[in-house]
């Protein structure tokens, strides 16, 4: 599970923010937190709110692109930039970003500091009495190379000076089979962030989605169950693999959703694109939360309850607080719009982000925010500006 993550010089953000989801052990235990082996409380949701423009989505990128980086770096071209942008006030100065977390029942520490253009410092430490290295590199100016220290990472110090200066150790490891590499490069985090901001939802999110859903028979029964007992007026989806009309490639098939609906007796097929985009957003946001929620690891969602009902809000949320639907205790870190989040979780899970004249984004955990007390009502104070992360006319 991830414990932390914080980041500086980052799009938005110039100075340094932390995004904790350690909960102290003073508040009422809940079943949005678990209790993990190394002895933490860790949240399993971070809900992340404020006006336009504030630097939410921002926020949220880091993780996105640490999965990507730890990941899928080793894919990118020799000649490829790094995707990060610092602070454009700051824009001479590296980025960093770190972040903790517990991994095969140990807890781990990574590092980055980086430009568009190469890493300078990255390393990984575990855990033990206190964080030992299990590697460091370092880009030396002078030499033009890196200098990488290993202690039982295991791969071959041959093939570890010829990383490229765009590419993660563990991303590189990983294609030399070094078993924790490859463990960690697994792809634990599903998001709808990249680089760009968040991916609209489209006819081609939903096609991925179908797509999805026929390669994962649970997650697709799941989805069926969902759906139909959320009352978006549908008895059911189906799926079919068509051909579509591709002059390159006659016979190439896709899988398109149905969705299933009853009216005098009879049953109905309506292709997707009939639907509300809410029912497509919600077709769409399930093929991400589901693969989560099974495998476990982090769901990383921009702007969750897009074309939802507010009322949608807490019945997707409790998908995470439900261990029959959570056995692998994946956690969901996400921006909304919809403030009826603050009555259904703990303020210590709860985000603040603001932008000041100079367009620097800060971000506080709610909890830390100087007198909030445990029985405000905080989706009232909220919205008349007590708590500040809100739009001023």
């Amino acid at each position: 599970m991830l414990h932390s993550y914080a980041f500086s010089n980052f799009q938005s953000f110039r100075e340094r923010v932390e995004v904790d989801l350690i909960i102290s052990r003073k508040v009422a235990m809940t079943e949005w937190m678990n209790e993990v082996p190394t002895g933490e409380r860790v949240s399993r949701l971070m809900a992340v709110v404020g006006p336009n423009g504030s630097g939410k989505t921002a926020l949220l990128k880091p993780m996105a692109f640490l999965s990507w980086f730890i990941g899928q770096s080793f894919q990118s071209a020799p000649d490829e930039g790094i995707p990060v942008t610092p602070h454009f006030a700051n824009s001479g100065e590296p980025i960093e970003f770190e972040c903790l977390l517990d991994f095969d029942g140990k807890v781990w520490r990574y590092m980055l500091r980086c430009t568009p253009e190469r890493v300078l410092h990255e390393a990984l430490y575990q855990k033990r009495e206190r964080f030992g290295y299990m590697f460091v590199r370092d880009w030396d100016a002078v030499t033009n190379t890196y200098t990488i220290k290993q202690q039982d990472f295991g791969l071959a110090p041959q093939e570890a000076r010829k990383v490229r200066a765009n590419v993660s150790l563990i991303s590189w490891a990983a294609q030399y089979n070094v078993p924790l590499a490859k463990r960690m490069a697994a792809p634990l985090v599903v998001t709808n962030v990249n680089f760009m901001g968040r991916v609209p939802m489209a006819d081609q999110a939903v096609l991925v989605a179908a797509q999805h859903f026929s390669a994962n028979a649970n997650q697709y029964d799941r989805m069926r169950q969902l759906l139909s007992a959320w009352d978006l007026g549908l008895s059911g989806v189906d799926l079919q693999e068509m051909i579509i009309n591709n002059p390159q490639e006659p016979s190439q098939k896709t899988w398109i959703p149905f969705g299933k609906h009853k009216s005098h007796g009879k049953e109905f097929h309506l292709p997707f694109t009939f639907e509300s985009t809410g029912t497509q957003g919600a077709f769409v946001l399930l093929s991400r939360l589901l693969q989560t929620l099974e495998i476990g690891g982090l769901a990383v969602i921009d702007e969750f309850e897009n074309d939802l009902h507010p009322h949608m809000l807490e019945p997707i949320l409790d998908l995470f607080a439900n261990p029959s639907t959570n056995p692998h205790n994946a956690q969901l870190l996400f921006t909304c719009h919809a403030i009826e989040v603050l009555n259904l979780v703990h303020k210590s899970q709860v985000i603040l982000v603001q932008k000041n004249e100079d367009c620097e984004s800060t971000a506080s955990r709610m909890d830390a925010v100087e007198g909030i007390r445990n029985d405000d009502n905080y989706y009232a104070k909220y919205m008349a500006g007590a708590y500040g992360a809100v739009p001023v006319f």
